[in-house]
């Protein structure tokens, strides 16, 4: 028995793509981790070949997951996703021809939730996928009071950080860089979302205050700051917070 229907939105001119990646999606029942095997969703998927319908689809139908192509004819996919964040949260993966760091990080600041570049696996892509599910799922529940991973334990309510068991002193902005990562886990933040929620309208080098405070909270949390699992780079981009402490590929 399963659990729900998620409903999925794809916006891609392409009609093979929005093929394959309809057929991806439904192939089988979509688990996010964690949760049990009996809980999967199965898909129904939505199509739209042009950036206007897609976003109508939105408002109309509320779907679970958007994956949005970024060349469509009638309007630019950044334009899509920024109008699609103005009133939704649903979570958007970006299929993208372009590689270039600025333009990923331009996305992301459009309010995107991750990205993929084409040519692109489907196997990668349901994977990227489910993050984004347990992601959503876990935006509903309330926020934890204490996040742990490794040996550090973050008590958001009581602004205390415990390593091993011991108090770690943390500056006021290393404190509010560490909150604004944990709070956004496998998630990753651009320099300029990390910098306006640290230092919020602040003038200044964002790539450069980071580096320095990024490195100090390395320094306080990771076994080996050189070769940080927590607090990981996103060259060019920015940084991601993965409490499993899985190192990239």
């Amino acid at each position: 028995m399963l659990a729900g229907t998620l409903l999925a939105l794809v916006i891609d001119d392409e009609p093979q793509i929005r093929r394959v990646v309809g057929n991806a999606l439904t192939a089988a029942p979509l688990v996010v981790p964690g949760a049990p095997e009996e809980d999967g969703l199965a898909v129904r998927v939505l199509e739209s070949g042009t950036g206007r319908a897609g976003v109508d689809l939105v408002a109309a139908e509320a779907p679970g997951l958007v994956i949005l192509d970024l060349g469509l004819p009638d309007m630019n996919g950044i334009d899509v996703c920024r109008e699609i964040r103005r009133w939704s949260a649903v979570p958007i993966i970006v299929l993208s021809a372009r590689h270039a760091d600025t333009e990923k990080a331009a996305l992301l600041d459009a309010g995107a939730d991750d990205y993929m570049t084409k040519p692109f696996s489907t196997v990668e892509l349901l994977a990227r996928v489910r993050t984004q599910l347990r992601r959503a799922r876990a935006d509903h529940r309330e926020e934890a009071a204490v996040v742990t991973f490794g040996d550090v334990a973050v008590d958001l309510q009581r602004r205390r950080v415990e390593r091993g068991g011991a108090l770690l002193h943390l500056t006021p902005t290393e404190w509010a860089l560490l909150r604004t990562l944990v709070g956004h886990p496998r998630q990753t933040l651009t320099h300029r979302q990390l910098f306006h929620a640290v230092w919020g309208n602040a003038g200044g080098d964002a790539q450069q205050y980071l580096r320095v405070y990024v490195g100090h909270l390395r320094r306080k949390i990771e076994g080996d700051p050189v070769r940080p699992r927590f607090i990981q780079t996103e060259p060019g981009v920015g940084y991601r917070f993965e409490p499993d402490g899985t190192m990239p590929a």
